[in-house]
């Protein structure tokens, strides 16, 4: 067993390693776009499937809690959280419109969507960020493979270099938190002595 556990910890920092050579840059783009809409009195919607759902919930409590240092509470949204909502969407519409309909009630001009999807394919997170570019949102994307449909959609595609799914997910919660880090740091307040 504890070879098999010294695999993953190697598997999780090769990985990590590649990814910090390559990624740095679309970090810091995304983390922009948030805070220069959040300043701006705007939104972000958070989305994704499975993992990728629970990735988005994780997410948007650290914009609207905090992550590391006091601020102002952040309007963040995760799609993926009310299970009214998804169940009647999905009936009434069909999983493929389980996002779109609700950026449809939800998204305004100069919000930000994060979409999560490890392989940059799925499909009703596509729909919903080709919705979201029509209404005047930015939109990035978390990745992993070769970036998928999301590479031509979003204004940045944060495509984490690896096949391997459990490992494109542990990336993409640390980029979440990287841009939840950057995002605490424009907005910290500074306690007076």
């Amino acid at each position: 067993m504890q070879s098999t556990i010294k695999n993953e910890f190697r598997e999780h920092l090769k990985v990590s390693k590649v990814s910090m050579e390559s990624i740095i840059g679309p970090i810091e783009k995304a983390a922009k776009i948030c805070i220069n809409s959040l300043k701006n009195g705007n939104k972000i919607l958070i989305f994704g499937n499975g993992g990728s759902a629970a990735d988005s919930q994780h997410i948007a409590a650290e914009i609207v809690g905090r992550y590391k240092v006091e601020r102002r509470g952040l309007a963040a949204i995760a799609l993926t959280t009310d299970s009214s909502v998804l169940t009647a969407i999905g009936n009434d519409y069909g999983y493929l419109h389980l996002f779109d309909r609700q950026v449809e009630a939800l998204a305004n001009k100069g919000d930000v969507l994060i979409g999560i999807s490890t392989g940059g394919t799925s499909k009703n997170v596509v729909s919903a960020i080709k919705l979201a570019k029509k209404i005047g949102c930015k939109a990035i994307g978390f990745s992993g493979k070769n970036g998928g449909d999301l590479n031509s959609i979003c204004n940045i595609n944060i495509v984490v270099p690896s096949d391997d799914v459990p490992r494109i997910q542990e990336m993409h919660i640390f980029i979440g938190h990287t841009i939840c880090h950057l995002i605490d740091m424009a907005f910290e307040v500074k306690l007076k002595d």
